[in-house]
């Protein structure tokens, strides 16, 4: 039998791994939330910033039209802590680089439709993104 496609994962434990991966609520997530909450801004959580457009934003400002993105280090290929897989690096690596293409193409369109787009990485400080969020916000909404 001959395969016509690369296996997403390379292990019944790899499987494991990544269908544990959360699309939302993550902790990187969650933390700015607290965060943009608490200054009193009030969002939509995991929604579709352009009803025509299948991409979901991590927080989304509907007034504002502003869309926040926490990005994950490993799924986005964060320049800084990104890693390259060393199983099934064929399959993976050209995943990340899709992921990267779609981002861009993200930003662009939402631009393009009058939306600002905050997108910050998993690993920074989560005070430091919510205070971009804010600023972001409140420039919208003057």
């Amino acid at each position: 039998m001959v395969r016509l496609y690369e296996p997403w994962a390379s292990s019944l434990a790899a499987r494991a791994v990544m269908r544990a991966n959360r699309r939302r609520d993550t902790g990187p997530e969650m933390a700015v939330r607290r965060l943009v909450h608490a200054a009193g801004l009030r969002y939509r959580v995991d929604v579709k910033p352009l009803p025509d457009l299948n991409r979901r934003a991590d927080l989304s400002f509907a007034r504002a039209k502003v869309a926040v993105f926490i990005d994950g280090c490993y799924w986005h290929g964060c320049p800084d802590h990104g890693t390259t897989a060393k199983t099934n690096a064929a399959y993976w690596s050209p995943k990340i680089a899709r992921t990267r293409e779609r981002d861009v193409d993200t930003d662009r369109r939402l631009h393009d439709a009058g939306w600002t787009v905050v997108r910050a990485w998993e690993h920074e400080d989560p005070s430091t993104v919510a205070t971009r969020v804010a600023a972001a916000v409140k420039t919208r909404t003057r």
